[in-house]
């Protein structure tokens, strides 16, 4: 039954994600832009923690689900605007992914774990909500962190200095340490910054 019950909610989520109406190409394939995302994530989990139970590979592959629903366009464009727009977007990507697993027939024992991580609640005492904030920065780190900087070509070495270290201190140390020993890829220049950012 717990088998029949993942594989369901695995395949629920991806449908949802599959949906987004923004592709991105990989290796010359169009994909869903969310659904590339989740297939990252979970590949980071395997690399980065692969006892990981469940739980968390139903909320790493359900981080952004169906993101593309609230855009940071529906909020005010300033630093208020920006915060209401996280605090409501990690609300719905919960509420989201909390409706898949229920049809999927979990019960709310684990619903409520998924959804407290994918929440991004208790950040740094709540095991579960680090262990995807650690793979959400090594994604980021390693699929999507050039895009950004071509998309910024005004910032200087300062400027990703502070980006980095922003990302660095919601990580763990075990995460900064995967990180460090050359298990994400990265361009040199990102990898000589990340470590001025954390000296």
């Amino acid at each position: 039954m717990t088998q029949q019950c993942f594989d369901k909610a695995k395949a629920l989520i991806d449908a949802a994600n599959g949906e987004d109406p923004n592709q991105e190409i990989n290796e010359g394939e169009s994909w869903p832009k969310e659904l590339l995302y989740s297939h990252r994530m979970s590949d980071m989990l395997e690399r980065y923690a692969p006892e990981a139970d469940d739980a968390m590979k139903l909320a790493v592959r359900a981080q952004h689900i169906q993101r593309w629903k609230s855009p940071r366009s529906d909020y005010p464009m300033n630093r208020r605007g920006y915060h209401q727009w996280r605090t409501g977007l990690t609300k719905f990507h919960a509420d989201t992914v909390a409706d898949l697993l229920a049809k999927a027939g979990y019960e709310s024992i684990l619903v409520a774990r998924v959804t407290q991580a994918v929440g991004k609640k208790t950040l740094k005492t709540n095991p579960d909500t680090q262990l995807l904030e650690d793979v959400a920065g090594l994604v980021f780190l390693e699929h999507y962190l050039l895009d950004f900087a071509s998309n910024h070509p005004e910032y200087d070495d300062q400027k990703w200095i502070n980006i980095m270290g922003k990302i660095w201190r919601k990580m763990s140390v075990q995460a900064h340490q995967f990180a460090l020993d050359g298990h994400i890829k990265l361009p040199d220049f990102f990898a000589a910054l990340i470590r001025k950012a954390v000296i």
